[in-house]
């Protein structure tokens, strides 16, 4: 596989989908966008039970949901890109998962890890961990419309999850991201990363 795999991750409200349209814009090269849950139509329709906000699934059953959306997302979108050299930009991936039902549901580790393993044939090369505070967060989040399900949680979840992703963001494939600011200060914070961690990126042609 050629093309490079990187993910964005962070809590309600930080501005990933933002990001991932300006860094789209800006790297040369064949280039994928995608998210999850979706990215299929399978997902999509996962991503629509899911964020649902009259249903009622615990963290276990949203872990097995988003596992099966992610297992087709993988290989028919995922996989697929990086064997033909095309790198794949993803708004969430496994540490979502992590960092959600883990960390804000509190679902067994050993559960969580367990599905990344049967589901994660590939890793990303670099994760792009976004950091709000969750207020502003949710705050962002609401001046979009109506709450989803998961941004209707409550302030406690939500510190639960970001909490996680700080602790994902210590990992040596990860770069913690401060998603404070205006849009253009938050895309020179990502490019310096990316120039940083996967500088033939930036250089592909």
């Amino acid at each position: 596989m050629s093309g490079r795999f990187l993910t964005f991750e962070g809590p309600e409200g930080a501005g990933k989908t933002t990001q991932i349209a300006r860094l789209a814009e800006t790297l040369p090269g064949a280039l994928l966008t995608t998210r999850e849950p979706g990215g299929t139509k399978g997902g999509e329709a996962v991503r629509s039970a899911l964020l649902n906000p009259d249903a009622a699934w615990t963290p276990l059953a949203e872990a097995l949901l988003m596992n099966a959306a992610r297992d087709a997302h993988v290989q028919e979108v995922i996989l697929p890109a990086l064997r033909a050299g095309t790198s794949v930009l993803c708004d969430r991936y496994a540490d979502s998962t992590d960092a959600y039902q883990g960390g804000g549901g509190g679902l067994d580790q050993d559960i969580v890890d367990a599905l990344r393993r049967w589901v994660c044939p590939v890793e990303p090369d670099l994760v792009l961990v976004f950091d709000i505070d969750v207020k502003t967060g949710l705050e962002r989040a609401a001046a979009r419309g109506a709450a989803d399900r998961f941004e209707a949680k409550g302030l406690s979840y939500h510190e639960k999850v970001r909490a996680r992703f700080l602790r994902i963001a210590q990992r040596d494939n990860a770069v913690l991201i401060d998603a404070s600011g205006s849009p253009e200060a938050v895309q020179n914070r990502i490019l310096s990363a990316v120039s940083d961690r996967l500088p033939d990126l930036l250089a592909a042609s």
